[in-house]
């Protein structure tokens, strides 16, 4: 196997044919690389260059060996160059997800912030499902994603918290808790809930379809659904409840749905998550963009 030194001295050579041009590119000595190609012809068992004292010439085998190596080694050095860049360029395409308009709201909001310090960067939304989040991010089709995902998952980080709001039960219009003013957890025990679908992470499903109450008591597993506007919608249609955050009021008006404050529910915590391995340099600039952003335009106390 031929060492990167050795790969970079027969390369240049070949280009320059000329052993101090050589040198002087690769920021060593002449004798350094005049050492370095007989070492690797020695290796190869042939001449790789015709030397006199006016020229230096490809031989045969070494233009044989430049023309297989020269297109491989071009790709390897961009594909290095290119990981360089994802990893601490400021250039490129990120690639943010989100769900919900609220959260969409925002990140347009930190979009702009974003470009406006890095001009260079593309940066592009994508709408999804919540359970379709983490595995979107596992699976490399997003950079990051706004979410409110409960808990740090196995392979993500969580960022800070940016958007914390009340937590509140959809309920059918005509349902008695719409007449009350606020509801408990332990009142979903005389209800149904409405699920979520998707497979594993389980997070979203126990944030937002817990199999029990805090005290233990059994809930009534509802249908899925697969969007939000379809919960509301089956919300409405007097199928079962679901808890949701406080910007659902505003966001999702409806007639036939009513929202009731939750009295004793943690609230819904709004973070930027991304892959553990992917805590690239546009990832970080972009949370740092979208952090600045609420605590700019959050109120004073």
């Amino acid at each position: 196997m031929l060492e990167r030194h050795e790969l970079e001295a027969f390369l240049t050579l070949a280009e320059e044919l000329h052993f101090g041009r050589t040198a002087g590119r690769l920021h060593v000595s002449t004798a350094r690389i005049s050492q370095t190609i007989a070492k690797l012809e020695r290796r190869v068992g042939v001449p790789l260059f015709h030397r006199t004292s006016r020229r230096v010439e490809l031989s045969l085998v070494g233009r044989q060996l430049y023309e297989e190596i020269r297109p491989a080694w071009s790709r390897i050095t961009d594909a290095v160059e290119r990981a360089v860049d994802a990893g601490r360029g400021l250039t490129g395409l990120l690639r943010v997800a989100f769900h919900g308009p609220a959260a969409g709201q925002l990140l347009v909001g930190a979009a702009q912030a974003f470009r406006a310090r890095h001009p260079d960067c593309e940066v592009r939304l994508q709408e999804a499902r919540l359970p379709d989040i983490l595995p979107w991010l596992r699976e490399g089709e997003v950079d990051i994603a706004l979410t409110c995902q409960p808990r740090d998952e196995e392979g993500t980080v969580r960022g800070p918290v940016l958007v914390r709001e009340a937590r509140m039960l959809a309920v059918p219009a005509g349902h008695p808790f719409a007449r009350r003013t606020t509801v408990s957890v332990k009142d979903l025990a005389r209800v149904t809930v409405l699920r979520i679908p998707g497979t594993p992470p389980e997070s979203p499903h126990e944030d937002r379809t817990p199999r029990r109450t805090a005290a233990g008591w059994p809930l009534t597993p509802g249908p899925p659904a697969m969007t939000f506007n379809e919960v509301l919608t089956r919300v409405g249609a007097g199928e079962g409840v679901f808890a949701v955050g406080a910007h659902a009021r505003r966001y999702f008006a409806r007639p036939d749905v009513a929202y009731v404050p939750f009295e004793d529910a943690a609230p819904v915590e709004w973070s930027l998550v991304w892959p553990a391995d992917g805590a690239t340099a546009r990832v970080r600039a972009f949370g740092e963009a979208a952090l600045g952003l609420v605590q700019e335009t959050a109120p004073a106390p």
